[in-house]
């Protein structure tokens, strides 16, 4: 087995366009007889032998990745490789996958057979009956092999010996799991003599009309019919199609075709699609096209590499439901069965080859594989099989060259190769900026700032003024941007702004769609996803494999829910005087029929009015106002929201009917209360205060209950327990907040009581409480004054902060922590809802009045962090037949089971436990999310900046009762 080989792969046949045929094709998938070696040299001999006894091997199924059956451990590194960097040689410690089948043959498959193999991680040695086959290359690219002269009716016995390290790991390093094995399928399938061995479908639109053509390489005579058409061919030939459907995202409209010999039939879905650039602007079918995008792995939490096609068809319904259009395959081709939904479902596909050289950026780009001629071959090979498999798919609209290679001649080499296949779509990869090889503009990660000059192309020249002019006159995508770890991401909406401001600017994909979180349990059985160091591994990085807008188990995470939000295709703007309506329609292609808009207006009492507005024209890519029936204005009145909802009319592929598209409001939900004078006196027994139905420690001054209701606080916090963005990327460590919050010690700020006064003025009678709040070791701080008053029944807090002192860096909110005595299980709030919502997040919370359990107000993040937070105007916790209420101008809050201490202690979910208690903050401001985790930090917009606090800042009030 030859580790250090450069070889593209030995024995396999040409790449080739897959689809299938009715000569059949027989599954080799199941339960194979499996041993692992740790090294090349204690892995057994002759196992290729027909006759070699493995009755004291174990099984395991396949596909798989072994790792996930107790064979080994995963690891995880994003950039660093887990082996020396010395190309081509990998350590001898190389596990050593054998895996055996015996089998019989359909009768089909004895005139002449094709073995495929979909995926193999990382190389493999392959025998049949005793006889070298080859070896494989490219863990997920396409290897096949002619078995016709080998294969037998009965007791075939294949054999693949597969390593987990080779030369060609050097070309794998994707920020993900390290999974070796057998992970894709493995199918035999009828070639005989004469049979189709490749197909090229040929299908451009312009203004309504199509160009088919489709070269059949057969030895026998073909013929080609679409019956929905009227067209009948022959291979080669050019047909002009008028009055045909476009195939887009918005419609993708397939027509079936049939390619007939007198051996076999090839089953064809075409879509008439082109893509162009004119005036740097991205055109399909001759419109601007705007990507709202994903990124997306293929991982299961249970199976490692293998993603079930059930699993693969409900992810990407709930794309299309949360309104993203288009996917980027990161970082390599994927499972057939994705493209085969793309093409029904409707996405835009960045398909990109399976390459990655990231490690090399660590040893300054020396010996990168793309900038070395001997790796040429075994490059351009990558790139030609990804784009022969899937060219016949109109899905794709753009052949990625790979992903983080820095930048060489092979990558080059490899655009020559697949635009001397298919020049009928855009050539893309990001480490080209200066777009000599690409046929559009790439980044990641770029900042707001940096979009909107782009968009305006004020962007940096580069050096030389014809490749400047040339990179200008290319479309712009950000191919990774907004990531999506932990709590966040936060920003979202800028962008989307620009991308749909500048025609230049054609969207982005998320990083990225799925955690990559392996399912595991506790000792008594509680369920966490682990992560990077959970299995051993001696290198890794880490959580930052939980970065996902779902789960694993591919529940939505809050970041989801906002991107739906924002990727809206509808925009529904409301007049506050509730009698127009603006609707924008953002499709490039599609008018509105598809939608009904459902109105209703809601109060604290419940909905009380409500209905189907009717139908309002608007063209794609147009903005239309309507007047509102007089109903909807008539039901108008104080702290009532009215609702306009976008819905699907009737039922599709991915979404039933009265799913929701699209979503506006007008209305407040101000909650207007008489103001509270001081009327109740300041009463003094033993060591307690009371004003009112509020009692404090009259050594501290702090509230230790209201009514019958225990509480400690409120207590000055400025952090919070930091979030995967706030703690950003090590290698950033300049744009990490939580280190400026931990340089402050803001988690360590201690209270001592200043003054504690009686007060009687214009307001009444009440009690000032001062405090003075620092950390330790500084001599910064800042003075706390609480006056609180009471009518007799309800009490008032005005709040004044007065910060004294160097505060350099940024604060992580202005709140007041309390602890309830006692479990409370019920929330209900005036403000935004039901999902959190921070500064720069929470684009999808929506003005009401809502209820939740503490519990389902948490949201599990693998690596524990600040969640959760919602706005509100009136807020009720309850528990055990008691409650309180708060009341104010807007606020953020928290309820939760565990301390803010608690919870930045957690590694995983299950270290969280409750306590007995309640945890709530109320938040007067607060610190952005941001996406430092991998991109930009908080927009200067979202900064809570100590020196920039406004009286508004420094000054609130709350109501208790």
């Amino acid at each position: 087995m030859d580790l250090s080989s450069l070889d593209p792969g030995v024995g396999t046949l040409p790449p080739r366009a897959r689809f299938s045929s009715s000569l059949g094709e027989q599954s080799l998938n199941g339960t194979w007889r499996f041993r692992l070696s740790a090294r090349l040299a204690d892995a057994p001999a002759g196992i290729e032998a027909e006759g070699y006894d493995d009755a004291d091997w174990g099984t395991i199924p396949v596909p798989s990745s072994w790792p996930m059956h107790g064979h080994g451990a995963p690891a995880y590194t994003n950039v660093q490789y887990p082996f020396p960097v010395d190309p081509p040689y990998v350590p001898d410690e190389n596990p050593i996958g054998d895996h055996r089948l015996v089998f019989d043959a359909e009768a089909f498959l004895l005139d002449g057979a094709v073995l495929r193999f979909d995926g193999i991680d990382n190389t493999a040695d392959v025998w049949l009956n005793g006889e070298l086959l080859g070896s494989t290359r490219g863990s997920r690219l396409v290897s096949e092999f002619d078995v016709s002269r080998l294969l037998r009716a009965t007791g075939n016995v294949l054999v693949v010996r597969v390593a987990q390290w080779s030369a060609s790991s050097y070309l794998e390093d994707q920020d993900m799991w390290w999974l070796p094995g057998i992970f894709r399928d493995v199918t035999l399938l009828a070639k005989p003599q004469g049979a189709i061995n490749d197909l090229f479908v040929h299908a451009d639109y312009a203004d309504g009309s199509g160009t088919l053509s489709i070269d059949v390489d057969s030895a026998s005579p073909a013929t080609i019919s679409i019956p929905e058409l009227g067209v009948e061919t022959a291979p080669g030939s050019s047909v002009e199609i008028p009055e045909v459907v476009g195939w887009t995202a918005e419609e993708p409209k397939l027509y079936r075709a049939t390619v007939r010999t007198e051996l076999e039939t090839v089953e064809l879905a075409i879509g008439f699609r082109t893509v162009s650039v004119v005036d740097s602007t991205l055109l399909i079918n001759g419109r601007p096209i705007l990507f709202k995008g994903v990124n997306r792995h293929e991982h299961h939490p249970d199976l490692g590499r293998v993603v079930p096609r059930e699993v693969v068809e409900s992810e990407l319904r709930l794309m299309k439901q949360h309104n993203i259009n288009a996917i980027r395959t990161s970082h390599y081709p994927p499972h057939p069965v994705l493209l085969e939904l793309a093409d029904e479902l409707g996405f835009y596909v960045i398909d990109e080859c399976d390459l990655e050289t990231h490690g090399f950026g660590m040893n300054k780009w020396r010996r990168n594989p793309v900038a070395d001629p001997a790796w040429r071959p075994a490059l351009v090979e990558r790139m030609i099989k990804t784009v022969q498999r899937d060219k016949n798919h109109p899905s794709i609209v753009i052949w990625s060259l790979g992903n983080e290679c820095g930048t060489g001649d092979n990558l080059a080499a490899m655009a020559d190769a697949a635009r001397a296949i298919d020049g009928s779509r855009l050539i893309h990869y990001e480490g080209d900026w200066d777009s000599s090889y690409v046929d559009l503009y790439s980044r990641m990660y770029a900042s707001v700032d940096e979009v909107k000059a782009i968009g305006e192309k004020t962007e940096e020249q580069t050096k030389d003024p014809t490749v400047d002019a040339h990179r200008r006159s290319l479309p712009f995508i950000q191919c990774e941007y907004i990531h999506a770890m932990g709590n966040g991401p936060g920003g979202m909406t800028e962008y989307q702004e620009l991308f749909e401001r500048y025609p230049r600017l054609a969207g982005g994909f998320v990083w990225e769609w799925l955690e990559h979180g392996i399912r595991q349990h506790t000792d008594d059985g509680v369920e966490y996803y682990g992560y990077g160091g959970d299995f051993g591994e001696t290198v890794h990085d880490g959580n930052f494999v939980i970065d996902g807008l779902v789960s694993a188990d591919r529940e939505p995470r809050p970041g989801l829910v906002d991107l739906k939000k924002v990727y809206e295709p509808v925009g529904i703007g409301i007049g506050t005087d509730w009698k127009t309506i603006t609707i924008a329609n953002k499709y490039a292609f599609s008018d509105l029929d598809h939608l009904r808009l459902d109105w209703a207006v809601e109060d604290a009492e419940g909905r009380y009015a409500a209905g189907v507005l009717p139908a309002i024209e608007v063209a794609a890519a147009d903005q239309v106002t309507a007047v509102l029936p007089d109903e909807i204005a008539a039901a108008r009145r104080d702290g009532a929201v009215l609702t306009v909802v976008a819905r699907l009319a009737k039922d599709t592929d991915w979404a039933g009917e009265g799913h929701e598209v699209a979503w506006g409001q007008a209305g407040a939900v101000t909650m207007i209360s008489e103001p509270i004078d001081g009327t109740a006196p300041v009463l003094t027994q033993d060591r307690t205060l009371s004003v009112g139905p509020a009692r404090f420690d009259a050594t501290t001054g702090r509230l230790i209950a209201l009514d019958d209701v225990a509480i400690d606080g409120p207590r000055l916090t400025l952090w919070r327990s930091p979030t995967d963005n706030d703690n950003g990327m090590d290698h950033r460590v300049k744009r990490r907040d939580s280190s400026g919050w931990t340089g402050q010690r803001l988690d360590k700020v201690v209270g001592r009581l200043v003054g504690l006064t009686e007060v009687d003025d214009d307001h009444g009678h009440g009690l000032q409480v001062t405090t003075r709040y620092a950390a330790p070791s500084y001599d910064r701080h800042v003075d706390v004054t609480i006056t609180w008053r009471s009518d007799g029944s309800r009490v008032a807090a005005a709040v004044r902060l007065e910060p004294s002192g160097d505060w350099k860096q940024s604060w992580a909110r202005i709140g007041l922590d309390f602890v309830l005595d006692g479990a409370a299980d019920r929330v209900s709030w005036a403000g935004h809802g039901p999902g959190q919502k921070y500064p720069d997040t929470g684009q999808a919370a929506r003005l009401g009045y809502f209820e939740s359990s503490v519990t389902d107000l948490q949201v599990p993040y693998v690596r524990p962090q600040e969640n959760g937070a919602r706005w509100a105007e009136r807020l009720t916790l309850s528990g055990s037949g008691r409650g309180i209420t708060i009341g104010g101008d807007g606020f953020a809050f928290t309820a939760r089971p565990w301390s803010t201490p608690a919870l930045d202690a957690a590694e995983h979910t299950p270290d969280l436990q409750p306590d007995g208690s309640t945890y709530l903050t109320i938040d007067h401001r607060q610190h952005g999310i941001g996406t430092a985790s991998c991109g930009p930090g908080v927009l200067p917009a979202y900064h809570l900046d100590p020196t920039q606090l406004t009286e508004a800042d420094l000054n609130f009030e709350l109501t208790f009762s």
